[in-house]
């Protein structure tokens, strides 16, 4: 099934953006498909195809206008210097002449990543490649395959790990390191304590300043589990530290040996950049294809169909991270860890359901869970709410997740009333009403009314009106929190001894605050018609 043909300029931008390139000038939002990758050569200008990326290497900034206007002439949408270029008047205005994008190549990185890994994104066609790209002579992204030929190079086994020092890749012949490194395999991580020690020693520091490799003594970790020399090597691309290779081996670190780590680094980086860019394609397309899924627009039977869930009943569940807050929206920096959590939740639906599909959309992650027919009404839901559960327990407190159920949806409408039905539950969720992190509807309905007609009256501009407004007079004038006595005592179902309590007041203060709010407002506390006024109004014009 072919999800992406070929990328487009903004594709590409949003792949590579943050490691290798910038948008210097111009306008990248070019339609259509970027018609190939060509490297400019003054003594021999090609033929470029049609809405070419042009990597113009070595020309001099005096020429760069020129250059422009040419790649224009020809149909080119986007032209990569390297960076940092001076945006002058005279190239502003060629770039806008030529109606690309001047792209500036970040300090420390290649034009051979570029250009390998511009290849590869723009070779991205299918969700599953019939053929394997490679880069370096090795199947592209294979971190394992990577990991084994730089063991070979350098004779010694070796690690790729990631910024957190989790372990991506290893390669054979671990069993000649010693007991800390089989730990680290085993548990895809290097150990807490190891990880504490090299922040002490400042050697994290050294190795994403330098660009050569750092040696390690076993001797400064005074552990008699590491007992082989470490030597390592920051795996960049551009400015940009993407991790690192960690080789155990004994003897000096020729200048052959270094040459090879360096060399190792660049490759390594293509690797885990191609990796990257995959993740991000996937990621992106199955957030379009539940978004799409969701709205119930004219795209949603089609992503149905493409995510495997069409005629397949489907429950909706609306994800989000329990905040101290009381907005609907996301707090920032939250973006994250809600990644996180719709993955570990894709991870835990497969399990039970692999057909599932979860993706973040609009700030809150959306999983659709397709059911079995048959039983109650309500057991899909209940069945989809005990999941929920199980993955809120295994979350735990690191990741607070509160989780709205939606109902079933047998069609592309009935997908997108469960993914309302979830939002709306999520809402209450959100507002922090009780201490519940999963529900279905009718398990907070109530409350959901409320907050509905909480917003209508805000969009009308309604206030407290009558006996109550006349009680929040008075307790402005004279800080008296009269509003909220009476708030207490309804919430107590007129029981004095729980409302005192809950003020921290004796009853008798209490019982002397309600007949003072009674003579100042004119609330008749015996009529049960005015004090669900009162109530209705305490929580839709006057919340807590």
């Amino acid at each position: 099934m072919n999800q992406r043909p070929r990328a487009s300029l903004g594709r590409v931008l949003d792949d590579l953006g943050d490691s290798l390139l910038e948008l210097v000038a111009g306008d990248p939002a070019h339609e259509g498909e970027i018609g190939g990758v060509v490297i400019h050569d003054p003594d021999d200008e090609p033929v470029l195809p049609p809405a070419a990326l042009v990597a113009g290497v070595g020309v001099p900034a005096a020429g760069l206008p020129d250059l422009v206007r040419a790649v224009g002439r020809q149909g080119g949408v986007g032209l990569v210097v390297r960076a940092p270029v001076v945006l002058t008047p005279e190239l502003d205005a060629a770039v806008a002449d030529a109606g690309l994008a001047l792209l500036g190549l970040r300090r420390g990185a290649t034009w051979a990543q570029l250009t390998a890994l511009l290849r590869s994104v723009l070779a991205e066609g299918d969700i599953v490649h019939g053929e394997a790209e490679s880069i370096g002579g090795l199947p592209s992204g294979d971190l394992f395959a990577v990991a084994n030929a730089v063991a070979s190079l350098l004779d010694a086994p070796v690690t790729i790990e990631d910024r957190s020092s989790r372990v991506l890749a290893f390669s054979g012949r671990q069993d000649e390191a010693d007991p800390s490194r089989v730990e680290t395999i085993i548990g895809r991580q290097v150990p807490e304590r190891y990880a504490r020690m090299l922040t002490e020693l400042g050697v994290f520091r050294e190795l994403y300043r330098e660009h050569r490799p750092v040696v390690v003594d076993p001797a400064d970790l005074g552990a008699d589990a590491v007992s082989k020399q470490r030597v390592a090597i920051a795996v960049r691309a551009g400015d940009e530290v993407l991790g690192s290779i960690w080789a155990a081996m004994d003897g000096e670190i020729t200048p052959e040996r270094t040459a090879a780590l360096q060399d190792a680094s660049k490759l390594v980086a293509l690797h885990m950049l191609r990796v990257r860019a995959g993740a991000d394609v996937q990621r992106r397309l199955r957030t379009d294809l539940v978004g799409s899924a969701i709205e119930g627009g004219v795209g949603a039977r089609d992503a149905l169909s493409r995510l495997g869930l069409a005629g397949r009943p489907v429950v909706v569940l609306a994800v989000a991270l329990r905040t101290d807050r009381s907005e609907a929206e996301p707090a920032p920096g939250d973006t994250s860890d809600l990644e996180r959590v719709a993955d570990a939740l894709s991870v835990h639906l497969a399990a039970s359901v692999p057909t599932s599909a979860v993706a973040v959309v609009g700030g809150i992650a959306y999983a659709l869970l397709p059911v079995a027919p048959g039983g109650t009404a309500s057991e899909p839901e209940t069945r989809a709410a005990r999941l929920a559960e199980e993955f809120c327990d295994r979350l735990g407190a690191r990741l607070p997740a509160i989780v709205g159920v939606g109902g079933v949806g047998t069609d592309v409408g009935g997908v997108a009333a469960s993914r309302a039905t979830a939002t709306r539950v999520l809402r209450v969720l959100r507002e922090g009403h009780g201490t519940r992190r999963v529900a279905r509807l009718p398990d907070v309905h109530t409350q959901s009314l409320l907050l509905e007609l909480r917003d209508l009256a805000a969009a009308r501009g309604e206030r407290p009106v009558g006996p109550l407004a006349l009680l929040l007079e008075y307790d402005e004038r004279n800080d008296s929190g009269l509003a909220e006595t009476l708030d207490a005592w309804l919430d107590a179902l007129g029981d004095v001894r729980a409302a005192a309590a809950a003020l921290f007041i004796h009853p008798n203060t209490l019982r002397y605050r309600l007949r003072r709010l009674e003579e100042v407002s004119g609330l008749d506390l015996a009529d049960p018609e005015q004090r669900f006024a009162a109530s209705l109004q305490l929580r839709l014009l006057a919340p807590r």
